[in-house]
């Protein structure tokens, strides 16, 4: 992924827009490919391929073509919705936003938004790792992004257990957490207790003592995790990359 990001705005509002534009020119790493105040012509130049971008942040009330049917022109590209109107929350979501910003917008929101839009172009052009370990059926090769987080075995302390993003799982034998978190990505994988390793892209959200997998088990339950005090804040420094 490229160090900067290019960015489009659109708002019909044009102090809105001329605000956004500012704000974002204050984040490192952020370019501003151009800023629309009017939907259409962001339509037809998308469609007529005129413009080059990773990511957008668009209002949603907006005459003729508003922000929820421009999502569904965007296809694989992320976005962010930006809005004074907290009632459409569900249904931005329902359309995969990347986050939804209330307005007034604060320079440090928006900060935290634009890291959720890295991590989203992160794990979609994931850097690709093998790893090879030890477990109770040999050797085995692994690529660190299959990889959902690694748990203590509740059988043996010194093995570990990966679940991998297919629920399959593989026990490691006599391996510490340490040792495997230096073989690990660093940007993707992160202590969160003394008993687990999550990879960072498999957070759905996390509250002040646990973390939600965006991955579900077997049974269709949702994956909830410890976040210990000790390893909190390394693990928010990681989730704010």
């Amino acid at each position: 992924m490229n160090s900067t990001l290019k960015c489009i705005l659109i708002d019909d509002e044009i102090l809105g827009l001329k605000y956004l534009k500012l704000l974002c020119e204050g984040i490192e790493g952020i370019e501003i490919e151009k800023a629309y105040v009017d939907s259409e012509l962001f339509i037809e130049d998308l469609r007529n391929n005129k413009i080059d971008f990773d990511f957008c942040i668009l209002d949603i009330e907006m005459p003729n073509i508003n922000g929820l049917q421009i999502a569904e022109f965007l296809k694989d590209k992320p976005f962010i919705f930006a809005t004074a109107y907290k009632e459409y929350a569900t249904t931005a979501f329902d359309l995969d936003a990347v986050d939804y910003i209330q307005k007034p917008i604060k320079i440090e929101r928006l900060q935290q938004a634009i890291n959720k839009i890295k991590n989203y172009l992160q794990q979609k052009n994931p850097i690709s790792k093998t790893i090879q370990l030890n477990s109770y059926k040999g050797k085995i090769i692994i690529q660190a992004n299959e990889i959902v987080y690694i748990t203590t075995s509740s059988l043996e302390s010194r093995d570990k257990v990966i679940l991998t993003n297919n629920l399959s799982e593989i026990t490691l034998k006599n391996i510490t957490l340490d040792n495997l978190t230096d073989l690990l990505p660093e940007n993707y994988f992160v202590r969160i207790n003394k008993r687990e390793i999550i990879n960072i892209n498999h957070v759905k959200f996390y509250q002040s003592e646990n973390i939600t997998l965006n991955i579900l088990t077997k049974e269709d339950k949702e994956i909830i995790l410890a976040l210990s005090e000790v390893y909190k804040p390394n693990f928010i420094s990681k989730i704010s990359i």
